[in-house]
């Protein structure tokens, strides 16, 4: 039976010791669990918070099409996503990345791959709120996230 993958997005934080036991418990087949937890960064003490918008409907969509693929490509045993939304201080959890599998190299794959596509791919867009009360600016597209997205067309 193919994995469901469970895909939340959020206004409120997560626990991602939770979020793996959710997929371990009570299960003999899981040899190996990876998480992937995004955090907020301060930019150097610069930036006082990140504000995150998505679209609606359109994003929980864009993840399950991601998740999706990703169990169709590695042997999973569980799989969960969750992004937050809302403004997000630095230090705190923006984005969590859960693949369990019965060998590591899926589990690895599987994250690193959902990594690099919801970061393409999702409806989010970020505003930096700076610490020195200027204008808040939204956050450019990296050419670097396209480039590691790439990589997986050949894989």
């Amino acid at each position: 039976m193919p994995v469901q993958p469970t895909i939340r997005v959020q206004k409120d934080d997560f626990d991602a010791l939770a979020e793996s036991k959710s997929l371990t418990e009570g299960r003999q087949d899981v040899g190996a669990v990876v998480t992937f937890t995004g955090l907020c960064r301060d930019e150097a003490g610069t930036l006082s918070a990140l504000e995150l918008e998505h679209y609606p409907g359109m994003a929980e969509a864009e993840l399950s099409r991601i998740a999706t693929e990703a169990v169709a490509r590695w042997p999973l045993t569980g799989l969960s996503v969750i992004h937050r939304y809302g403004k997000i201080k630095p230090g705190e959890n923006i984005v969590l990345v859960v693949a369990s599998s019965a060998h590591r190299r899926a589990a690895f794959e599987a994250a690193d791959f959902l990594m690099d596509f919801l970061k393409t791919r999702a409806p989010f867009w970020k505003k930096e709120h700076p610490v020195s009360g200027r204008a808040s600016v939204w956050v450019e597209a990296k050419a670097a996230d396209d480039t590691d997205a790439a990589r997986w067309k050949n894989t």
